[in-house]
């Protein structure tokens, strides 16, 4: 029998605290029961209430986050209280939330190093600040920015990106998924010619651009959610072969027009 402490620990073990962000709040979110028996598993990339209907309904003994469930402190737990609905509502239900954040950013196998190999890029090195080591540094066949947007695109299903300098040939590529305009200093200080992210900011990305370095922004859901359930699905499969992971079917909740 696989239960909820087990899987929470094997994930520590690849992920421990250590490598989170001191800002950052992430682990064990909700857990009714450590001992539980964990027969399906939710991946979502966000816990919204669709997706907590989802597994309630759905009989999901666990759900498998990459943004926090609770990231703010709770101030009251009432239904009318931002944040503390659907915690109640999951624990209320019987079930476990794990949320993985920028522990599975920085780790290895995590979301950065799944988004590289889904990209067909060659790891360098990680490449942050100190004590926020979350993004890679990678190396690509030389190419132009627009034919790298193009397999952006096809390869993450985004629907559109957004970047400047179009016709720049570039070879070195600095990547970091979801929020990453705070790495922009530190993809430029590593010498990449290019910087994909989740979210740049308009004018971050134009002074990086005067300063020679194309940001590439491929939105925050699209560079974060296939690289999170590939690489989840992938380390639930050998670690607990008997347990079913299934990706939410809740999809990005903020649509493109």
């Amino acid at each position: 029998m696989t239960d909820v402490k087990q899987i929470y620990s094997h994930l520590n073990s690849l992920f421990p605290r250590s490598l989170s962000c001191n800002w950052d709040n992430d682990g064990l979110m909700v857990c009714p029961d450590s001992s539980k028996e964990v027969r399906k598993i939710l991946l979502a990339l966000d816990v919204t209430q669709k997706v907590a209907d989802e597994a309630i309904q759905g009989g999901y003994d666990l759900i498998i986050s990459h943004h926090p469930l609770i990231f703010r402190p709770l101030r009251q737990l009432s239904e009318e209280s931002a944040g503390a609905a659907v915690p109640m509502k999951l624990f209320s239900a019987g079930v476990s939330v794990i949320s993985l954040h920028t522990r599975f950013d920085a780790g290895e196998g995590g979301i950065n190093d799944t988004l590289a190999s889904l990209l067909g890029l060659c790891v360098v090195a990680p490449f942050g600040e100190e004590g926020e080591m979350c993004g890679r540094l990678c190396k690509t066949e030389k190419t132009t920015v627009t034919d790298f947007c193009k397999k952006i695109k096809s390869a993450l299903g985004c629907p559109c990106v957004a970047c400047g300098d179009t016709g720049k040939t570039i070879e070195t590529v600095a990547i970091c998924g979801g929020d990453g305009k705070s790495f922009i200093p530190a993809a430029m200080k590593a010498g990449a010619d290019a910087f994909l992210t989740g979210a740049s900011g308009y004018n971050a990305a134009i002074e990086a651009s005067d300063r020679g370095l194309c940001v590439i922004d491929a939105g925050h859901y699209h560079t974060e959610f296939l690289p999170f359930v590939t690489s989840m699905k992938k380390i639930l499969a050998s670690a607990f072969p008997d347990v079913r992971a299934e990706i939410s079917s809740a999809g990005c909740e903020i649509s493109c027009f």
